[in-house]
């Protein structure tokens, strides 16, 4: 179990603090498997580096402060049992254990994270004959980097890197757009951090599709990747 102390910093024999494991994934990727088991407060230590890009460490003798602009990237069982859980017929769990597993994971956090979607079970039948081959990663690559390129021609960064008043100014909606942005908001109760990520997230979508505005499709799209907020939604 990684500690809250683990996670940001070590101390070596002189107590001087090093970098820990999110300074140590700075400008790359921070996977934590199994979400929901790591303890509250280590996950909670999260939220500062992931709005800021640093983290900040301070003790009565020292202070100190550590890059930590990482992609975050975790995964988690959808409720106790885990192994062979579809939330199904196979699911023994009750719902208030799988509220108490979930709510590990505080809506701080869960607001800081861009995109959570649902993995569910494939048919044998699909994992055994799974069809044509995917894009390759040549291909992706060069849809990304052009996705990339449009964003910083159009404000000099990328969308994940916009404030909030930007993202309004740059991820603009049609009015029944924004309409169908309002709906969602109030139906799962979404925070002011999370519409404007859904913007960002929509305007990436967007720039994928090279289309010079959001469209409808994208908005869509954009908020089905908030699979743990329905979940929260639909617990409360």
């Amino acid at each position: 179990m990684v500690t809250p102390v683990a996670l940001y910093l070590v101390y070596d024999s002189g107590s001087r603090p090093k970098p820990g494991e999110i300074s140590l994934a700075h400008n790359g990727i921070l996977f934590l498997d199994e979400l929901a088991e790591f303890d509250r407060k280590a996950l909670d230590v999260l939220r500062e580096p992931l709005e800021t890009g640093r983290i900040s460490i301070s003790r009565a003798a020292r202070q100190a402060e550590f890059p930590a602009r990482f992609q975050l990237v975790a995964a988690m069982n959808p409720c106790p049992q885990g192994y062979d859980c579809d939330l199904g017929p196979h699911c023994r769990c009750t719902p208030e254990q799988r509220r108490r597993h979930r709510g590990r994971i505080s809506a701080p956090l869960l607001d800081r994270i861009d995109l959570s979607i649902e993995v569910p079970r494939l048919p044998r039948d699909v994992l055994m004959d799974p069809g044509p081959p995917p894009e390759s990663t040549e291909q992706v690559r060069s849809r990304v980097a052009a996705c990339r390129d449009r964003q910083l021609a159009r404000q000099g960064k990328l969308n994940a890197a916009l404030s909030g008043r930007e993202a309004e100014g740059i991820c603009t909606l049609a009015p029944a757009h924004q309409q169908l942005l309002e709906t969602a908001m109030d139906r799962f109760r979404l925070s002011a951090r999370a519409y404007h990520r859904i913007l960002r997230v929509a305007r990436t979508l967007a720039d994928m599709d090279g289309a010079p505005r959001i469209e409808a499709h994208h908005l869509m799209e954009a908020l089905s990747y908030r699979a743990m907020d329905r979940w929260r939604a639909s617990e409360a």
